[in-house]
């Protein structure tokens, strides 16, 4: 059906996309805004990508494209996808489709010119709103009343949605963590936790991608707390999780103004120990950097409030500046204090305003000292290093060339 809310958007106007428009216009075939760009306008939130819809099939879209002078991609050609490019931006446009046979994770489709039916296969009502070229809205669904009180609802029966894609599960908890102002909608929560076990049979890279979107989201506290409550936090993961935690570590992000990082969220939740770091890295498949953001989070009984300034810059000079932050904000979450701790925050202070320095002199400098090139040139200079950093980083580089003069001087055996 359609709807009389018409939306008013700058996007909606761009050339980039009007040029879109008139290439389908001039051929007769229909094409709408699809999904999120719609759902986001009603919101009054920021656009950053558009979905088109059309009754054109794929090989029609491409033509179309190619006639008035606008670069295709061929992105999901087997799903009805092709990427548009016009001016500075992309648009990917896909066929009306509907399901013909779904296994839990993927789908096969079938074009169709039936704007109700290709709404009626995805899973939100929030999800399927579509806006003409003149910025009609059109709502086959019901989604316009779910957008106003904030509802996030599966469409038609939700198990059923949830058994063509068991990812939907986690999408069903972004959203909400994402759009929804109370408790997760019943009907939907209650589908999550009986098909549950389908997130099994998902790629850990998609459950990886889903999950960390949820965890900075910006109701990502209380819906962990649900995720939690409901049992999907211990199949996710495979790890006792603890969300005050991260409650925590969230807060403290935000008191802070430090900038939110899914990962060390993820971390702060549930890896403690190096076990924990490598059972749910090798569960999530994450990558070597992500490995590296969870490897702070168990190590992090390596800084308390009781450790000293001096010591902190230690840490930061051999492991960085950044993990020794992320440690600090675990250790921050995990003692229980708040964010107005004076220990604490004296600390965190040094950790951001403190800059790593260089240590002031380099092999080349050994090696005018007299020493010869080999194995002994590394050895004084780690000697040197190490009379630096007790000396809490102050010596300049002066000391440190008259330091070096006396290590030589003296012929002292380094092994």
């Amino acid at each position: 059906m359609a709807d009389d809310q018409v939306l008013n958007a700058p996007w909606l106007e761009s050339s980039d996309i009007r040029v879109v428009f008139d290439a389908f216009d001039k051929h007769g075939l229909e094409i709408r805004v699809v999904g999120g760009a719609v759902r986001n306008t009603l919101l009054g939130r920021s656009v950053a990508d558009i979905d088109l819809a059309t009754v054109a099939l794929p090989e029609q879209t491409i033509e179309i494209a190619k006639a008035s002078g606008l670069r295709v991609v061929p992105t999901g050609l087997k799903h009805g996808t092709v990427t548009v490019l016009s001016g500075d931006k992309s648009f990917e446009v896909t066929t009306l489709r509907h399901d013909t046979e779904t296994d839990g994770r993927h789908a096969v489709v079938k074009y169709t010119d039936d704007w109700a039916a290709d709404a009626a296969r995805r899973d939100f009502t929030i999800n399927a709103l579509y806006c003409a070229p003149d910025g009609r809205v059109f709502d086959p669904l019901g989604g316009m009343a779910d957008v106003q009180t904030r509802t996030v609802r599966f469409i038609g029966d939700a198990d059923e949605r949830i058994r063509e894609d068991y990812l939907r599960i986690l999408r069903f908890f972004r959203f909400t963590a994402e759009y929804c102002f109370g408790a997760p909608e019943a009907v939907g929560l209650a589908a999550c936790s009986r098909e549950r076990d389908g997130l099994l049979s998902l790629s850990a890279e998609r459950v990886r991608g889903e999950l960390l979107r949820i965890l900075v989201a910006p109701r990502a506290i209380e819906i962990v707390e649900v995720m939690f409550d409901h049992g999907f936090l211990a199949s996710l993961l495979g790890l006792v999780a603890v969300p005050r935690h991260m409650q925590r570590y969230v807060a403290l992000e935000a008191a802070l103004g430090a900038p939110a990082d899914p990962v060390a969220h993820l971390g702060c939740l549930a890896v403690f120990t190096t076990e924990d770091k490598s059972r749910l890295s090798r569960r999530l498949k994450v990558s070597n950097d992500e490995r590296r953001i969870l490897a702070d989070s168990c190590s992090w009984r390596d800084i308390s409030n009781k450790t000293s300034e001096c010591d902190l810059r230690r840490q930061m000079y051999f492991h960085g500046a950044d993990r020794i932050r992320r440690r600090l904000l675990t250790a921050w979450a995990r003692s229980g204090a708040d964010s107005v701790d004076a220990r604490w925050l004296g600390l965190w202070r040094e950790a951001t305003m403190w800059v790593v320095p260089h240590l002031p002199i380099h092999g080349q400098d050994v090696i005018d000292a007299g020493v010869p090139s080999g194995e002994r040139i590394g050895k004084i200079l780690k000697a040197v290093e190490t009379w630096w950093v007790e000396r809490d980083f102050k010596p300049d580089r002066t000391a440190a060339l008259e330091y070096l003069a006396s290590l030589t001087a003296t012929d002292l055996r380094l092994n």
